[in-house]
């Protein structure tokens, strides 16, 4: 990916190397943090890259006011102030597309007092929320703009601030996912977490499909989110019994399972150590009634935890399961799970998903059996 702003713009933090060159770096990084681990896993880290641009499908920028003209802005390498942008290629095309033209439609509609954020969720096939973020209130004359930007570029927008939000349209997308062959219509709602590069996502979670073949049985997920890996796991299981504290990801989920007609899903909403305590008969909740756990057989677990990874409750949880599949965002705290986690189990397969090239961040999906 070529950027004038490389070494400017701190979204994008190493750049001195290529795509490729920059991927291997992450491989060996891996292989070397958890080579003392390498007696418990005798195989090879799967490796899943990224187009090299135009992979980035939610973006965030800075509203920028020189005079009277406005600009896109990131924090500058380092945070010494910001860098104006005039192109972005990481973020997908329709984005891409949309960007600039959407300023210069703000601007002649009048929209941009006291505005300070755009946000961008997109689609592969081209669906964009916009969200406008103010420092002001929003009132009908601004609405009636957003009906114009909408209408003239075919777009939903969410207008937000303190304590307001205006939908002209609606507030999600519906993503359409190629995994394994076979299609997956996700719904996924602004301002919430969604996987941002799509075809990294599709790889991630046909790695995890191909680590479930032959499992059979229930399935417990943890923190599934708005069904990014749910959805697809339902097709290798008998039921699937998820989790999820954001009551409008456990939304999404719900609607995404019809979107995909499935129905072997059961979705709480309720954090990984209440549905613990839930389990092990610590604790009964009323969210819980109309679920029956004694007729799961739960010997599988799936967790894709925050960047803090398990705490020491779940962790010994996790090792009560025959088969554990673990995909995190955070190398050091699987790393220091896996730890403990080796005590009772073998590592079957391991991966890296580069989710966010021209980062040091690295995605990983690991798949454990208990000895």
């Amino acid at each position: 990916m070529d950027c004038r702003h490389f070494g400017q713009c701190g979204s994008c933090r190493v750049y001195e190397e290529s795509h490729e060159r920059q991927l291997s770096i992450k491989k060996s990084r891996i292989e070397n943090m958890f080579s003392s681990h390498m007696d418990v896993f005798d195989g090879r880290l799967a490796l899943f890259s990224s187009p090299a641009q135009h992979f980035r499908a939610r973006a965030e920028f800075k509203v920028w006011h020189v005079d009277d003209e406005i600009h896109y802005a990131m924090n500058a390498l380092e945070h010494k102030g910001v860098v104006l942008i005039e192109e972005c290629p990481m973020v997908v095309d329709p984005i891409s597309e949309l960007m600039f033209a959407l300023l210069e439609s703000i601007k002649s509609l009048g929209m941009q007092k006291k505005l300070f954020n755009i946000d961008f969720l997109s689609t592969s096939s081209g669906e964009i929320v916009v969200s406008l973020i103010y420092h002001r209130r929003l009132d009908e004359v601004w609405s009636e703009q957003a009906k114009a930007l909408a209408k003239l570029h075919d777009i939903d927008i969410i207008g937000r601030s303190r304590k307001q939000k205006v939908v002209i349209g609606k507030d999600y997308v519906t993503e359409v996912l190629d995994i394994e062959g076979n299609k997956y219509h996700f719904k996924q709602i602004e301002n919430s977490f969604t996987q941002p590069n799509a075809r990294v996502n599709e790889q991630m979670v046909g790695w995890a499909l191909e680590q479930f073949d032959g499992v059979g049985g229930d399935l417990l997920e943890l923190y599934c989110g708005a069904g990014n890996f749910t959805i697809p796991f339902a097709s290798m299981f008998e039921r699937v019994l998820a989790t999820e504290i954001s009551k409008p990801s456990i939304n999404a989920a719900k609607d995404t399972m019809l979107l995909n007609s499935v129905e072997n899903i059961d979705f709480v909403r309720m954090s990984a150590e209440e549905f613990v305590q839930a389990l092990d008969g610590v604790r009964e909740f009323r969210r819980m009634k109309d679920i029956d756990l004694s007729s799961y057989r739960l010997k599988t677990l799936f967790v894709d935890p925050p960047r803090a990874g398990l705490d020491a409750e779940s962790r010994a949880f996790a090792a009560r399961h025959e088969y554990l599949l673990y995909i995190s965002c955070n190398p050091e705290t699987l790393l220091r799970d896996l730890s403990e986690l080796s005590e009772t189990h073998d590592v079957t397969a391991m991966a890296l998903f580069d989710q966010f090239p021209y980062t040091e961040h690295i995605e990983m999906g690991m798949m454990l059996k208990k000895r």
